[in-house]
């Protein structure tokens, strides 16, 4: 899990963000490079394409990474397996009765997420034991977890650390390849809200109310396949 990270700049890669104006955003120029390919949320399987407000990557201990995306200001879990970003597959898209948007906090562990409802400023356990099938438990009111470690297979060592949501702020993000002497403009993703990246396979998650975009660095998960086949040759 160490392999993901919430940041997106590196070799080959360059995502610029931009403040949301009133003039409509560039318009796309190119969608693939020699480096670089960006996967719209219409590329994707139909559920990506629903507005999101908060997600995150999670791995489990057979070699798969999932991305978990909420959306419809709480009212739905969406999980895709994002293993090999060029074949993103949803594993499941669970409604949820809950009190509103929220957001993915920190790893409680390394088999749970802490959750934090915006509105209501209560919090809950995403339960990743099953990562196919996450449940949703709320935390008695009071509990304000902060950073937590693990007790076995069933229980958490939390501080008392009380969360402060800061809304995010829509960016416009350009990505460019800038592997050759000439800086190429591939596309312009809009009103960004939150993005994650795959460090493994070099891959970048974009989230906005436009849905989920995807922008792959091709050498890195080309790379990354290969280092896979020899240890399962191994």
């Amino acid at each position: 899990m160490n392999n993901i990270i919430k940041s997106t700049l590196a070799l080959g890669l360059v995502v610029t963000a931009t403040v949301l104006a009133t003039s409509p955003a560039e318009a796309e120029i190119r969608q693939k490079s020699n480096n670089l390919v960006v996967m719209e949320a219409r590329d994707l399987p139909e559920q990506a394409q629903l507005p999101g407000n908060s997600l995150f990557l999670h791995s489990d201990n057979a070699g798969n990474t999932y991305l978990y995306v909420e959306q419809q200001q709480g009212a739905r879990l969406s999980v895709f397996n994002v293993t090999d970003p060029a074949r993103i597959k949803l594993v499941v898209s669970t409604p949820l009765a809950t009190q509103g948007a929220f957001d993915f906090v920190r790893p409680l562990g390394y088999n749970a997420e802490l959750v934090y409802f915006r509105d209501s400023q209560k919090e809950a356990v995403l339960d990743l034991r099953k990562a196919k099938r996450p449940v949703l438990q709320m935390i008695p009111a009071g509990s304000n977890f902060g950073p937590a470690e693990s007790l076995g297979e069933s229980g958490l060592l939390a501080m008392d650390q009380p969360y402060r949501y800061v809304p995010a702020i829509g960016r416009n993000y350009q990505v460019i390849d800038v592997a050759d002497s000439a800086p190429t403009q591939l596309a312009t993703v809009e009103d960004v809200r939150h993005q994650v990246t795959n460090n493994q396979t070099g891959t970048t998650f974009l989230l906005g109310p436009n849905g989920l975009t995807v922008v792959r660095r091709l050498t890195v998960e080309n790379n990354y396949k290969e280092q896979q086949y020899q240890t399962q040759g191994n």
